[in-house]
């Protein structure tokens, strides 16, 4: 299937944690520091600087919006009168940089880190998922996880699944009443899903078939992927970029906003700002959290 994308907005030096909230996009750029909202017309205005560098956003139930600062592991809360201050301290529970988030109706948020330096030289090893709930208290709720990062819940707010970038496989936990996680299990194998190439799970989405839209951050594509492990559709990046991060939005929810960029060691090693947000029209809405 062939679908017409088109370019929202450029300039970034490397966009992630994209969510739609209250008729806007919202999206981190890593290397400049911001967080920034977009109309749907594309037009950009900067919500927070953070020092540390911002990744994955979400809302508490008073319409706090609360900021993954990575480099610090530290999550910001930036209240509705606008002022900012400290939500949670989670350096404790991390191996590495704080990295993506997902929030859940309940304003409980699951927190992943790299689990080791994200340089050129350095090996995986396995990283925490942490839970800090509403009051801003962390505590680590999995284990064994080798870079989680990209996280949905399905819309009963029942089931988290985390991709596991360097597993190369989405794992699924029941969530329990108090947020704690249970029930650990593969829910798709992603290491001989296209052309028997391993994909990197990265930024995703969930929509209303529960199917997963996922950024592959080794070959740079889309994929729309069902839980029994067929990939149904996948969308290719700009030339010259890779897809890093998605998710669904729009009016109807139908859609998909992509974050491209030449590279995450490129757009850290570099000033560039070749990094896009594409928007293409999908079939299923979004469904569940982020």
């Amino acid at each position: 299937m062939s679908r017409d994308s088109r370019v929202l907005h450029q300039g970034g030096r490397f966009f992630e944690g994209a969510r739609w909230h209250d008729d806007r996009w919202y999206v981190s750029d890593f290397f400049s520091h911001v967080v920034m909202e977009l109309d749907e017309r594309g037009h950009a205005e900067r919500v927070l600087e953070v020092a540390g560098q911002p990744s994955g956003l979400g809302w508490l139930p008073d319409e706090s919006l609360v900021v993954v600062s990575m480099t610090d592991q530290r999550l910001l809360r930036r209240w509705p009168d606008g002022h900012v201050t400290e939500h949670a301290d989670v350096s404790a529970h991390c191996g590495g940089w704080a990295n993506d988030m997902v929030v859940d109706g309940k304003g409980r948020a699951y927190v992943g880190n790299f689990g080791f330096p994200l340089v050129r030289g350095f090996k995986p090893v396995p990283a925490s998922l942490i839970l800090v709930e509403l009051d801003g208290t962390p505590a680590v709720v999995a284990d064994d996880l080798l870079f989680p990062n990209g996280m949905v819940i399905t819309p009963d707010g029942k089931t988290l699944v985390v991709g596991e970038t360097f597993r190369n496989r989405y794992t699924a936990f029941t969530i329990q009443p108090d947020g704690s996680l249970t029930d650990r299990r593969i829910w798709v194998d992603l290491s001989a899903t296209v052309d028997r190439t391993k994909l990197q799970p990265d930024g995703c989405a969930l929509d209303a078939n529960l199917h997963i839209w996922s950024a592959d951050a080794a070959l740079g594509q889309l994929h729309r992927i069902a839980p029994d492990g067929r990939v149904l559709e996948q969308l290719d990046p700009p030339q010259g970029l890779k897809f890093f991060a998605c998710a669904l939005g729009g009016a109807d929810g139908r859609t998909l906003l992509g974050c491209a960029a030449r590279g995450y060691l490129e757009a850290q090693e570099s000033e560039s700002l070749d990094a896009v947000l594409t928007t293409t029209l999908v079939d299923s809405p979004h469904a569940g959290w982020p």
